[in-house]
């Protein structure tokens, strides 16, 4: 009985020790609220390690590009949509899975970080990849300014968008001050 709640400190000083890794990990991004909120369930497999905090962030954050892309082209199949809607929806579809697209291939670089033999060349890709996945989402909310389409319309896609874009900004900070 003793050995079992000796493990269970153990384990829950572990617990907080990985989580509070995430939180100072989470801090200093723009967003950290959101950080935390999407990075700490995986907190346990994290653990301590920076390469896979990054990844895992990656991870998050193409679910959130994939979840993203589903509910604009979902939007674009709904009655009522004006043709000038359609295009400006088709459009952001593109961008999105261009987004998805990069991180994808930012998810690639860092595999092969391992085994590079120009880990700065590999990282600076990552960066280029994730930074590009920026610009897409961005794009895909620029592409309502000045164009008629319903404030519902515009609201759904923008929340979206913004909440992706933010996770997306969270993991450039946090591979952006990853040693390697």
């Amino acid at each position: 009985m003793i050995s079992y709640i000796q493990n269970s400190d153990a384990a829950s000083k572990q617990s907080t020790t990985n989580t509070a890794f995430i939180t100072a990990s989470c801090n200093p991004t723009t967003y950290p609220a959101l950080c935390y909120k999407t990075l700490s369930p995986y907190a346990a497999s994290v653990r301590k390690n920076p390469l896979r905090l990054c990844n895992t962030a990656l991870t998050v954050t193409i679910k959130a590009a994939n979840n993203a892309t589903k509910m604009v082209s979902e939007l674009a199949k709904q009655n009522g949509i004006t043709s000038g809607e359609a295009a400006v929806i088709k459009d952001c579809i593109e961008n999105l899975q261009d987004s998805v697209y990069e991180l994808k291939q930012s998810v690639k670089a860092m595999g092969s970080l391992g085994s590079a033999a120009d880990k700065e060349f590999q990282m600076s890709n990552v960066k280029t990849w994730v930074s590009a996945a920026i610009t897409d989402e961005n794009t895909c909310m620029d592409g309502f300014s000045g164009r008629k389409a319903s404030v519902a319309v515009k609201n759904k896609i923008r929340s979206s968008i913004l909440g992706l874009a933010r996770l997306t900004s969270n993991t450039l900070f946090l591979i952006n001050h990853l040693s390697y």
